[in-house]
């Protein structure tokens, strides 16, 4: 199973710039990819280029983009953007968000998101290779090359596993348990076999910290609190027995009153936390469930940067 690293993932009182350094030292660790999602702080395709220019080999990951929010022109013209300015290919994750940063933070619509979703996921396959038209429209021509990147599709339900089964090299899971990684492997098995395709690789991002302090552990508890509401998330955490923080959360319950809802170790029900032997044994458990790569976002509460985490990830590789 193929280790690899999120740079920047949820929003929290990290230094922003942090996630710089987390990805250059995932290039000196000899980690083969990172991962750029994109949110309220960062415009990931401005953060991929910043890495590029400051990395000589490891491979870029734009994403989760929401694709509410970025029309599939602007993706695969910032992919090719980052491609043309880093001088090597660049990957993109699409996903479909949520009400609360597309509407709350945008302003936009998120109706109809899994035909968009879809769309977008056809749309974004051709602009990362040659398949797609000469111009983007009349009068314009293409002067940049394409990204020649792959396509991960953020999926849980079953309609966007369909639409990662047909469309991406990946289809992309997060804060999920091996059991849930199980669970979805089959569902994904069973829409490539209907669409009579070869299913992606199945990755996952998951919460990383090896032996970390409580305030670790609060920051990892806090990246779930903030998916309490969203469908998908909502029905996995259930599932894992965070009935009652999505039942606040559904109340408009604050996050305080959220987070002391979750149990205390729920950050390592749905990621890698613990002793490095503890996590080795979890590994082994998410790739035993069907996982072919795990994408980890440390801790950097008590590890600036996650630098420790990483350290012992590398070694486990």
């Amino acid at each position: 199973m193929d280790i690899t690293v999120v740079a920047a993932a949820r929003e929290d009182e990290s230094p922003p710039l942090e996630a710089l350094t987390i990805a250059q030292h995932a290039e000196r660790l000899g980690f083969g990819e990172v991962w750029f999602g994109e949110g309220p702080t960062w415009d990931a395709f401005v953060l991929a280029t910043a890495v590029g220019m400051r990395t000589q080999h490891i491979t870029l990951t734009v994403g989760p983009v929401p694709v509410s929010v970025r029309d599939p022109e602007t993706v695969g013209r910032g992919a090719a953007c980052v491609a043309a300015t880093v001088g090597r290919p660049v990957n993109v994750a699409l996903g479909t968000s949520s009400r609360r940063v597309v509407e709350g933070v945008h302003g936009r619509s998120r109706a109809h998101v899994a035909s968009v979703l879809e769309e977008s996921a056809a749309a974004v396959r051709a602009l990362l290779g040659d398949e797609r038209d000469p111009t983007p429209a009349p009068g314009f021509t293409r002067r940049l090359p394409p990204a020649h990147g792959s396509l991960a599709v953020a999926a849980f339900g079953d309609r966007a596993i369909d639409i990662a089964v047909r469309h991406a090299d990946r289809m992309l899971l997060d804060l999920v348990s091996p059991e849930q990684v199980r669970l979805l492997r089959e569902k994904r098995d069973a829409a490539a076999k209907r669409a009579g395709c070869t299913p992606p690789r199945l990755a996952a991002w998951l919460p990383a910290a090896i032996d970390p302090v409580p305030t670790a552990v609060t920051q990892m508890n806090r990246s779930i609190v903030g998916y309490l509401t969203v469908p998908g998330y909502s029905d996995m955490f259930v599932a894992t027995g965070f009935g009652r923080g999505v039942e606040l959360a559904a109340e408009g319950a604050g996050q305080e009153t959220l987070l002391s809802a979750l149990p205390v170790d729920a950050a390592s029900q749905v990621g890698l936390v613990g002793d490095p032997d503890a996590i080795e044994s979890r590994l082994a458990e998410y790739a035993d469930a069907g996982l072919d790569q795990v994408a980890v976002y440390p801790a950097t509460a008590g590890d600036p940067a996650g630098e420790r985490t990483l350290t012992a990830l590398a070694r486990m590789r």
